[in-house]
């Protein structure tokens, strides 16, 4: 029995373990996914810090007058409210063509399709680590001080991470099959940044409309962002985050093990 053949057949476990373990391919990959993307240009990926900073600095003030708000509070809530947004966004919109776009790796040899999810996700974590850093001078300028809540970012972090892998096979697996369902992803994903207090104070919502915090990117929100701001997450986020990663991580892991191997023939 051929290797290629041999791979075909190996567990769901198994084939998602052999793309998660190949760092050095798919962190490569998506490094030259960013160099390709900017080839060329002077400034290179510094494009993807230079124009969230402008997007941010031209909000910051309008917004927080349209709103009332005092420019020092809205501020670092508006910058970590668009980083964060972005971060969510472009994982769950690039997730439906993790396959699609690596269709010449995976019609031209076996590679386990697990590798192709990490790949968009280790590129949107290159993207992110240019902006995230925008918060630094912004937390400064408002003089917001951290305490030892700000460590609960990095289990909200994991948890992001999590949620990505386990969106990003279930999107590319049914997305690969239908291929509208990419558009209809886009669509909700504009709709839910209105949906989600990004621009917008949680407590200025009416008590009627509170429902619309129980969005999950709401929720994931609300768990990076309040650490960095010096505050504690409600506890009710935390548990409504455990319960949709579960739910994502479940539906995500039946569709792999049953479709994983048609991928290659819905190319």
């Amino acid at each position: 029995m051929s290797q290629a053949h041999s791979n075909l057949h190996r567990s769901a476990w198994a084939d998602w373990w052999e793309g998660t373990r190949r760092t050095d391919i798919w962190w490569t990959l998506a490094w030259f996914d960013i160099v390709l993307r900017y080839r060329r240009s002077m400034l290179g990926p510094i494009w993807l810090t230079l124009s969230m900073a402008a997007m941010i600095g031209g909000m910051g003030p309008l917004y927080s007058s349209l709103f009332g708000t005092e420019l020092s509070t809205f501020f670092p809530h508006l910058a970590l409210g668009l980083i964060f947004w972005g971060f969510f966004s472009s994982m769950v919109t690039e997730a439906c063509n993790a396959f699609i776009g690596s269709a010449n790796y995976l019609k031209q040899g076996y590679f386990p399709i697990s590798l192709f999810v990490w790949r968009s996700m280790a590129r949107n974590l290159i993207q992110f680590g240019h902006q995230i850093v925008l918060y630094v001078p912004v937390a400064i300028w408002a003089g917001i001080t951290l305490s030892w809540s700000a460590l609960l970012f990095i289990p909200a972090f994991l948890l992001v991470l999590i949620n990505a892998q386990a969106l990003g096979l279930a999107l590319g697996l049914v997305c690969t099959r239908f291929r509208d369902v990419t558009q209809i992803v886009t669509s909700v994903m504009q709709m839910l940044m209105f949906l989600t207090p990004v621009f917008w104070l949680p407590e200025s919502l009416p008590s009627r409309a509170k429902y619309i915090l129980w969005n999950p990117f709401a929720q994931m929100l609300d768990l990076l962002r309040t650490p960095l701001m010096g505050g504690v997450a409600e506890s009710h986020n935390w548990w409504g985050i455990l319960g949709w990663t579960a739910a994502t991580v479940v539906v995500s892991g039946l569709l792999f093990s049953k479709y994983r191997r048609r991928v290659v023939y819905w190319l």
